[in-house]
């Protein structure tokens, strides 16, 4: 056995006694080949060959294994709660969190043992207990569900979104393009799209996204500009306005679904600073951006 297998085997034997709250060891070889001529005619290479180091019955340990979980899921929760109270502004509340809302919390945050987790779960409560209703139920079973590749492809996109007001959503724009004149349908408009890829969101994590019902499938586009008209989003602190030079201008941007608007709360970056050299060179010749603190 190599050094690196050997550190393997000792990590993972820690990891199992941590779980069970016994170790295992090897079984001698003569119960082995019993256990084996019992069942087959032949030995099985993948028969088990460890066994639990205890005195105590299977009940037993089964107990001591819930209460170790139990230990552990306390922890989690108090270390949460705490979280939440650290992070809680001093602001008035519109109320109290829904019984049946906090009990699901409890529920699914209690097996949170990450402590960055732990702190997003921490922003729901203080959120909910400041306006109640902020975070569904179904929001805080998709980040319960959520595997880091996710959680990353969520990340990656938070500090593209601008928040529509008006919608009380988040977009990504993605570009836009020119309606044809009616005097001359054969000409094609002018046509102006992003690589959100070079801002560090690439098309497979925005599948991801879709896959997991926080950005709608299909993109979607605004209604015509007119010269003169503008569509304001706010980026983390700073306010983008982007008046329309020309007419006959649309806007095309990936939404947020309600799920995805609500988790997008719980993660506050800047406006990404590639994304935004990006946005204003796609802009540029056919729409006037200004960005005010």
């Amino acid at each position: 056995m190599t050094i690196k297998n050997a550190q393997a085997r000792s990590s993972l034997a820690l990891l199992i006694e941590e779980k069970l709250g016994y170790a295992m060891i090897k079984q001698p070889k003569a119960a082995i080949q019993s256990e084996d001529r019992r069942f087959a005619s032949t030995p099985n290479p993948n028969q088990n060959q460890f066994i639990v180091r205890s005195e105590h019955g299977v009940l037993k340990r089964a107990l001591k294994r819930n209460q170790l979980q139990r230990i552990a899921q306390q922890r989690n929760i108090e270390s949460i709660m705490g979280m939440s109270l650290t992070l809680c502004p001093d602001v008035t509340s519109r109320g109290r969190p829904d019984p049946d809302w906090l009990e699901h919390f409890i529920a699914l945050a209690e097996d949170i043992a990450n402590s960055a987790m732990q702190k997003l779960w921490a922003k729901i409560l203080v959120g909910e207990s400041i306006s109640p209703g902020t975070f569904s139920i179904k929001s805080l079973q998709t980040l319960k569900q959520m595997t880091q590749k996710e959680a990353d492809a969520l990340q990656r996109c938070a500090s593209l979104c601008g928040y529509l007001e008006k919608e009380d959503s988040y977009l990504i724009l993605l570009g836009f393009y020119k309606k044809p004149s009616l005097f001359d349908l054969l000409r094609k408009g002018a046509k102006e799209s992003l690589n959100l890829a070079q801002a560090g969101l690439s098309f497979p994590h925005i599948l991801t996204l879709m896959d997991i019902n926080l950005i709608y499938r299909q993109e979607i586009e605004s209604a015509n500009l007119q010269k003169g008209q503008s569509m304001t989003l706010a980026y983390q602190g700073k306010h983008l306005s982007i008046e329309a030079n020309s007419n006959d201008l649309v806007l095309s941007y990936y939404k947020l679904t309600q799920t995805g608007d609500e988790l997008k709360k719980l993660i506050n970056t800047p406006v990404n600073k590639t994304y935004r050299q990006l946005l204003g060179k796609a802009l540029e010749e056919e729409f006037t951006l200004t960005w005010e603190s």
